[in-house]
């Protein structure tokens, strides 16, 4: 395997059980990881209301890629770059949403607000990453293409019935490139985790792409390397085949 020197993890379908928790052999596989010398960080679509416990869990200290990269942090208490998107185009996805009747949410500097608590105060505010989701897959598609047709926007997903909505541009491959530019790391020496869509671009661009055993077809057909499912500790036999293979 390469030289690995930073692991980059999706959280939920990935570093996180289904019920939301890091269990504990998966914890000392991330803390023999650093004692190895490898830059541990997230890469996840969360925003940092609902990923700072997890971080404080695990005791890290590194940079992170939140919100899809959109939100990129040199430390838990040092935000470095923000990338919002434009507040008219908010208010356009907004309608698309109401049009299909569809759920949604967004993630903004101070909170995770989803449709029921939506009120025009929120087109005041910056968002990071707006989210969609229908559970009729024809609408999906079409709101889908809708705002790709816009051309101002980056549309991925983290499930099979939802949309997720950032800035041009703005992915975890973007954010993780990002911090490897920070820390003076290439992106052949770095190690990729993931298990859905929003994974792909940096799962392909990273040294070594690793696709979860639950993750979905087509992250499986271009990853390098499947290890177990979420459920079954997969990134912890993952960060002891790499330390294995050292």
């Amino acid at each position: 395997m390469k030289h690995i020197r930073l692991l980059a993890l999706d959280l939920d379908g990935t570093l996180l059980t289904d019920d939301k928790k890091i269990t504990e052999d998966t914890k000392y596989w991330i803390k023999q990881a650093e004692e190895a010398g490898i830059t541990v960080i997230f890469a996840t679509g969360r925003g940092y209301q609902s990923v700072v416990d997890y971080w404080e869990e695990l005791g890290l200290t590194t940079p992170m890629v939140l919100v899809n990269g959109a939100d990129l942090r040199k430390s838990p208490v040092e935000q470095w770059q923000k990338r919002f998107i434009p507040r008219d185009e908010v208010r356009r996805l907004h309608e698309l949403a109401e049009r299909y009747e569809a759920r949604y949410w967004g993630y903004c500097m101070e909170s995770l607000t989803h449709d029921k608590g939506w009120t025009d105060e929120m087109f005041e505010k910056d968002w990071f990453k707006f989210g969609i989701r229908h559970d009729n897959a024809e609408a999906l598609q079409a709101m889908w293409s809708t705002v790709e047709g816009w051309g101002t926007l980056e549309v991925t997903q983290s499930a099979p019935v939802n949309m997720e909505v950032s800035l041009k541009g703005v992915t975890k491959e973007s954010g993780v490139r990002k911090i490897c530019e920070l820390l003076e790391i290439s992106m052949n020496e770095v190690a990729a985790v993931g298990d859905s869509l929003n994974d792909s671009l940096l799962l392909k661009a990273a040294g070594v792409g690793v696709a979860m055993g639950n993750a979905d077809k087509a992250i499986k057909d271009i990853a390098d390397l499947i290890t177990d499912s979420n459920e079954q500790e997969g990134v912890a036999k993952f960060i002891q085949q790499l330390l294995a293979d050292r």
